[in-house]
């Protein structure tokens, strides 16, 4: 190997030693380093001096300010300073390395540091294969540079020609590497020749991977760019070509591909005057936009939207009336007064449709806002699809439960990024006409908030004098709803704003009795069910002993979905049995239902009970349905005191003291003391004491307990009483009695005593409910005592017998 004329020949030298960090120096290479530090400073001063050869050595860590032995690689370059240049403290110099070298002793740190050295020699294989590997590092380099790598002008030259040694193709090509420094020194460390250039050609490879990665992309962008600007001059061109020769349409806009597009859909769209003259607006605004402007997207997804939306498109209405009352008598049973109302709104418009014909007038029909309200699972939203059927015209719902943003009814304004329209014109736009039937379920939840009150944006949607121009937010035109027939749905009525109810036809669903359960079921649910779970040809059969078993033991409900779910679950392991091969019944029975579905999850709540004394059967509505209460009242010697317990009401506990307060004036007519209140305590229970409890409905049956407790006698546990008391004894009317009829038919019932003016209401329960129930008209508190209480007091014989107060007065 060759050596430079200026390093002495023996095994160890002593030179000058100068750390440098985050760099290796190669042999046979040329390379500008800049030294700072003072040791540095000195060695490389003191070197230029004298021989001017000096041993580099890359730093293990380069955050080490002055390092040792043990903080230098052991394998280094020995270099000439071929110039040198000192500028503010620092020295630039150019060194050549010579050879690599193994530091073998460190024998000075100050003022510099100085050891001793051995050349190491190169391990040169004079081989075919070292060859070919040096051309293609060659190769390889040259397309690099090709590829935007940068590299000195000379360097390049040298690598390229074809007179390089190998040893100096790896060293100095690994010198140009963007590599670690770690990486590079453990080029430097390998002394076989051969095996360098592998790990160098690797290394390079990668590099020319990346560069051509890069220069793709590069190309890439530069294309798309110089397309964009190629497009933005042939279109300004194109621009100054129209105008040159007037082929420019009257509002000026430019009669491209895309706006002859939306040119048509705003010709064939059927907008209102208005609405189109907004429409061209936006239209031309976004024809005299630049390409590449952020608003264009807006304003396309504005004009889509505009132009989608069915401004002029209607279902006919041409259901004949009897095929209509065929649809919602074949798809619900029961529900007589919504399917009356349908039919009468039906009739309303096939008049008026004639009437227009014959006088040629507006034949407008307003659609009443219907609002059905009643418990879940009583068909409310079903049967507004099968209004929709009976009508011919499209369906569309929409949930409004948790709705706490006026902006999900109005829409949001244009101006905020991902602006939509409403609830209400997105259905419009689904259902693709302007007199959908639609639906908006779960009016009864909405919630407001700082963001303002949904229901009062559904006042202009819903109030027919003023939907015919409904204004959403982000379409900032009118749209016509007055041929929409909308239909609410909720559980409760209390909630929904007053302001709002008023717009509304209220229909109530009260639940349905256990005969129309169990026609729904063996109508519409098991053939449902039986299809849904693909037993279809099994031609599995429920008797009718079958249905009435999970009706009555296996659902307590005022609707129908926990049915539809129980005899899913039958179905289902019929399913299973079926499936595995496994004996299965082919018509189910009583019996049968309880193998399937287990033990029963309901009993009777009435016929069970004996009659007792201070307990009373009572009558109330929840949002669920109507529902039987307990009352339970004891008697304890103390001071008068009345407690009232089972989370009630503020009303109802006005209720229980107006009863005491009755009890206590009428002592005489329950064979009482005078004084019988001022040495016993009363406690009033109502049992479910986790729910809460309240309304005036439950005096009389509050009365009763009292009554029976005081003189104890038993109350008549198949007997059920509703209805306001006051202090003089009077009973009042009432709501729900629907509702409460049909709970208290659920529940086994075969007296309930009412109010006698709730007799009007007698036409709205239903005939099954009638025909079990006993209905007892009571105008006095002692009417409902003759009859709920099992003997009446004139006909008890009190002389020589204690009554429960006596009892307790006379222990005291």
């Amino acid at each position: 190997m060759a050596k430079d004329a200026g390093l002495v020949k023996e095994t160890l030298r002593r030179v000058p030693i100068v750390p440098v960090r985050g760099s290796v120096v190669f042999p046979h290479t040329d390379t500008l380093v800049s030294f700072g530090r003072a040791k540095s400073v000195a060695a490389v001063n003191s070197a230029f001096q004298e021989d001017r050869v000096i041993a580099i050595f890359s730093q293990k860590d380069p955050r080490t300010a002055d390092p040792g032995e043990e903080d230098l690689n052991t394998v280094g370059t020995i270099a000439t300073i071929t110039q040198m240049m000192t500028t503010e403290g620092e020295i630039h110099a150019l060194i050549r390395g010579q050879a690599r070298i193994m530091l073998r002793e460190l024998i000075a740190e100050e003022p510099y540091l100085i050891g001793k050295v051995e050349e190491i020699p190169e391990e040169i294989e004079d081989t075919p294969d070292t060859g070919v590997l040096a051309k293609k590092v060659q190769d390889l380099f040259k397309k690099a540079i090709n590829l935007g790598k940068q590299a000195e002008i000379m360097t390049v030259m040298k690598l390229v020609s074809g007179s390089v040694e190998p040893v100096e193709i790896s060293d100095q090509v690994a010198s140009l590497l963007e590599i670690k420094p770690a990486e590079k020194q453990k080029i430097l460390e390998e002394l076989n020749v051969k095996k360098r250039l592998e790990i160098v050609l690797e290394y390079l490879a990668k590099e020319v991977n990346a560069l051509e990665i890069e220069q793709t992309i590069s190309s890439k962008t530069q294309k798309r760019f110089e397309d964009q600007m190629k497009k933005a001059m042939l279109r300004e061109k194109k621009r100054t070509i129209e105008q040159e020769l007037g082929e420019m349409d009257e509002d000026g806009e430019i009669s491209s591909e895309e706006f002859k597009e939306y040119k048509t859909k705003i010709k064939s769209a059927g907008m209102p005057g208005d609405v189109k003259e907004r429409a061209e607006k936006e239209l031309k605004r976004l024809s005299e936009m630049s390409p590449n402007n952020p608003e264009g997207a807006y304003i396309r997804n504005y004009l889509d939207w505009i132009c989608d939306m069915p401004w002029s498109k209607a279902t006919p209405n041409n259901v004949p009336m009897k095929k209509a009352s065929k649809i919602l008598e074949d798809e619900h049973y029961g529900i007589e007064k919504a399917k009356e109302r349908i039919l009468e709104f039906l009739a309303v418009m096939k008049l008026k449709k004639e009437e227009k014909g014959r006088k040629k007038g507006t034949g407008e029909v307003h659609p009443t806002i219907l609002c059905f309200i009643g418990p879940p699972g009583v068909g409310k939203t079903s049967i507004g699809r099968s209004i929709a059927k009976a009508l011919n015209r499209k369906f569309v719902r929409v949930s409004l439960g948790g709705i706490r943003d006026e902006a999900e009814i109005r829409g949001h304004r244009r101006t905020y990024v991902g602006a939509m329209p409403g609830r209400i014109i997105q259905g419009m736009k689904n259902a693709g006409t302007k007199n959908p039937v639609f639906m908006l379920d779960e009016i009864d939840k909405i919630g407001v908030d700082f963001r303002g009150d949904p229901s009062s944006a559904l006042l202009e949607a819903l109030d027919p004098e003023q939907n015919k121009e409904f204004s959403d937010h982000y379409l900032e035109v009118p749209f016509d709803l007055s041929e929409v027939m909308f239909i609410c749905t909720g559980n409760v009525l209390d909630t929904i704003p007053a302001p709002l109810r008023d717009r509304m036809e209220v229909i109530t669903f009260p639940g349905y009795t256990e005969e129309e359960k169990f026609q729904i079921a063996k109508k519409f649910l098991w053939p449902k069910q039986i299809e849904a779970q693909g037993l279809t040809e099994r031609k599995i059969q429920i008797s009718d002993a079958g249905l009435k078993e999970v009706i009555g033991s296996y659902t307590r409900e005022a609707g129908v979905r926990n049915l539809e779910r129980s005899l899913a679950s039958v179905c289902r392991k019929i399913a299973r049995q079926v499936a595995e091969k496994k004996k299965y019944r082919q018509k189910i029975e009583g019996s049968d239902v309880r193998k399937l579905l287990g033990s029963q999850r309901f009993t009777s709540q009435i016929a069970e009970k004996k009659d007792e004394v201070g307990m009373s059967t009572g009558l109330s509505v929840t949002p669920f349905g109507g529902e039987i209460l307990f009352i339970e009242v004891s008697l304890m010697p103390g001071k008068g005191r009345l407690t009232l317990t089972g989370q009630l009401g503020d009303v109802m506990k006005e209720s229980a003291k107006a009863a005491f307060t009755w009890t206590r004036s009428h002592y005489h007519e329950l064979g009482l003391k005078p004084d019988f209140a001022e040495k016993i305590d009363v406690h009033i229970h109502v049992p479910e004491g986790a729910v809460q409890k309240d309304g005036p409905s439950a005096g009389v049956a509050i009365t009763t307990a009292l009554a029976s407790a005081l003189t104890g006698i038993p109350v008549k546990r198949h007997v059920g009483m509703t209805g306001e008391v006051t202090l003089r004894g009077r009973v009042l009317e009432i709501g729900g009695l629907k509702e409460k009829s049909i709970a208290g038919h659920r529940a086994g019932l075969t007296t309930i005593v009412v109010p006698k003016d709730n007799r009007k209401d007698l036409d709205d329960i239903p005939a099954q409910v009638k025909k079990d129930i006993e209905f007892v008209f009571a105008e006095e508190v002692t009417d409902v005592l003759k009859v709920a209480l099992k003997k009446w007091l004139p006909d008890v014989k009190v002389q020589g017998k204690l009554t429960p107060v006596s009892a307790l007065l006379s222990a005291n």
